[in-house]
């Protein structure tokens, strides 16, 4: 007796494309980009032909860091190992001992903080056409780390906490965790401002 062979039915691939896309829409409705990516830079505004040019910045607060098309990093015109970087970024940022050669400070009123000295500082961060890519990015993450540190520095001295957990805490869902947090990392970032100033990369000729 012959069996009976029951046919296959066809899978209709028209609703499953429309279930990838309903899924494809779901996952860009939900999902959130986060902006804190990417690297902090003050860059020079547009100079206007009837605008006068800014004032000059005194050479006591510009830290110039170079580095040049043979991947040496020169501090303040003097050749320097990158992992001296740090540590020289944050003396010259902080200026503990308010040495003359280093930046002046003015008296700021920082909320949750009172009268505070922040310093002038800004880093003048310049690159030759031959600079690696890989000490470029060494030396954005040595000056960055000199700020955080400083920050962590000072609020665990203001708020019993790193500067790095506040930064956690203000991106919390809670309303109650996140505001006060938020009130902190501006207190700190007030009084250790992050200013960094990248110029166009040249030839140096070094």
């Amino acid at each position: 007796m012959a069996r009976n062979k029951r046919e296959l039915q066809e899978i209709n691939a028209g609703s499953m494309a429309d279930i990838a896309f309903l899924l494809l829409v779901f996952f860009l409705v939900t999902t959130t980009m986060d902006s804190s990516w990417g690297l902090s830079r003050k860059l020079p505004p547009p100079l206007i032909d009837t605008q006068e040019p800014p004032p000059p910045i005194k050479d006591r607060n510009v830290f110039v860091v170079l580095a040049n098309a043979n991947d040496q990093l020169l501090v303040e015109g003097e050749l320097m190992d990158i992992s001296q970087l740090r540590e020289a970024a944050k003396e010259f940022i902080a200026n503990p001992n308010r040495k003359d050669e280093l930046p002046e400070f003015k008296e700021v009123d920082v909320n949750l903080l009172g009268k505070m000295p922040v310093s002038k500082q800004v880093i003048s961060l310049q690159n030759d056409n031959g600079t690696s890519y890989k000490l470029y990015i060494q030396v954005q993450n040595e000056l960055e780390a000199a700020y955080n540190e400083l920050r962590d520095q000072l609020s665990l001295e203001k708020f019993g906490t790193k500067y790095s957990i506040l930064e956690d805490l203000a991106k919390s869902d809670l309303p109650s965790e996140a505001e006060p947090a938020k009130e902190k990392v501006k207190a700190v970032r007030q009084v250790y401002p992050q200013r960094i100033s990248e110029a166009e990369p040249k030839e140096t000729g070094n």
